[in-house]
């Protein structure tokens, strides 16, 4: 009986780019030709060294349960990969391999957000942080940023809206929806100021290897005692995979992977063992080669809408996504997202998914299409431009 449902329940907002990736598909189906730049998935296949690992794994027989936190090996050579590409050190013991990023988050919003505590978020943001945290019955304390503060908090910020029942601080870095990343010096001064009032930072590093130009630092080099969220699904190109992994002190792990027991069992167990050539020089040499894709897709993007009059004041550092202001165009954007697929066979996702900070004048556009199904779009949305 629809009466017998929770309230918790009925306020988890839909995640809309599902609801447009949909309907998208239900165009496809029926023939039309749509562009697709609404869901963060790369198009690149898993990298074949990646398929040749999962095929040896499945015929060594490697399809049973596997401990909670993730087989051994695993965990090994993720920090062995933060002493690479880093040069931090952690213990095999701090990582966590979890059920995708997304389980990451829950273990640790499950060990920090206690009920009726809130966690800061900067808005726009990851749209299933604030849902997670209502499913825990705490809450997202959504503090507006805008590209005068390159859509992130600072110490500055959270030092001013931290409140009694603030229970720590979620960063992203890069960021979804603005691929904007988070300087060390300013992630150190917002771990500092953290800890100062008392409560535990988690930084969302899911789209680390995606950053153009230069390498994203990982806060652990500057607050140790950070939580971390990465994810095999991005760089690494493992979307349907659903593996994800957590870095954490030791003894937040050991609470973690208990509740990781209750919920999960274990990760996917041909997943993890597929995950292991993830970290190969051969690997790392096509997703290097996918990060310059990457890049063009980029540049030609922000290029192609600047041109149309979308608002782009800072390019883009990191992700796949361009957070581009629309209101030269239309006050609702999430109106304007279904009419342009509907009409222009075009998928992009409203501002309306990422928070309450001016949404009806933003969309996000995901780059991760080729160069042709871009210009495609760019043209699809200038004949948009010119009918009116």
């Amino acid at each position: 009986m629809i009466s017998d449902w929770t309230a918790r329940a009925r306020e988890i907002d839909s995640f809309k780019v599902m609801d447009l990736l949909k309907r998208a598909a239900e165009l496809d189906a029926e023939g039309r030709d749509v562009v697709h730049m609404e869901a963060g998935e790369p198009d690149f296949p898993t990298a074949e060294p990646i398929m040749q690992a999962a095929r040896r794994a499945m015929d060594a027989g490697h399809t049973r349960y596997t401990p909670a936190g993730g087989i051994m090996p695993l965990r090994e050579a993720i920090a062995d990969f933060y002493q690479r590409r880093y040069d931090v050190n952690i213990s095999p013991r701090q990582v966590l391999v979890t059920a995708g990023a997304s389980g990451a988050l829950l273990l640790a919003f499950s060990l920090l957000a206690a009920p009726g505590s809130r966690f800061m978020l900067a808005d726009p943001g990851y749209p299933c942080n604030r849902q997670f945290l209502r499913l825990l019955e705490a809450r997202g304390q959504l503090v507006p940023v805008g590209p005068e503060l390159n859509y992130q908090l600072n110490a500055d910020l959270v030092a001013r809206h931290w409140a009694e029942d603030t229970a720590g601080v979620l960063l992203a870095s890069p960021s979804n929806p603005t691929g904007s990343v988070v300087p060390s010096a300013q992630m150190r001064a917002i771990a500092d100021q953290v800890r100062q009032c008392g409560g535990s930072l988690i930084v969302d590093e899911i789209y680390h290897g995606l950053t153009y130009g230069f390498d994203a630092e990982t806060v652990l080099g500057v607050a140790p005692d950070a939580l971390v969220l990465n994810s095999f699904s991005k760089y690494f190109g493992m979307t349907g995979w659903r593996l994800g992994w957590l870095v954490a002190p030791e003894e937040a792990v050991a609470e973690m992977e208990k509740i990781a027991q209750n919920l999960f069992i274990s990760p996917a167990t041909l997943s993890q063992h597929a995950a292991l050539a993830a970290f190969e020089p051969a690997t790392i040499e096509i997703l290097e080669q996918r990060r310059q894709a990457f890049a063009l897709r980029r540049d030609r993007l922000v290029a192609g809408l600047r041109e149309l009059g979308f608002g782009i004041p800072r390019m883009p550092e990191g992700a796949f996504y361009v957070y581009a202001d629309a209101s030269h165009l239309t006050d609702d954007s999430y109106a304007f997202c279904w009419s342009l697929l509907e009409e222009d066979y075009v998928a992009v996702t409203p501002g309306a998914d990422f928070g309450v900070n001016r949404p009806e004048r933003y969309i996000r556009f995901s780059y991760t299409t080729g160069l042709d199904r871009i210009e495609l779009a760019l043209e699809r949305l200038q004949q948009r431009i010119n009918r009116g």
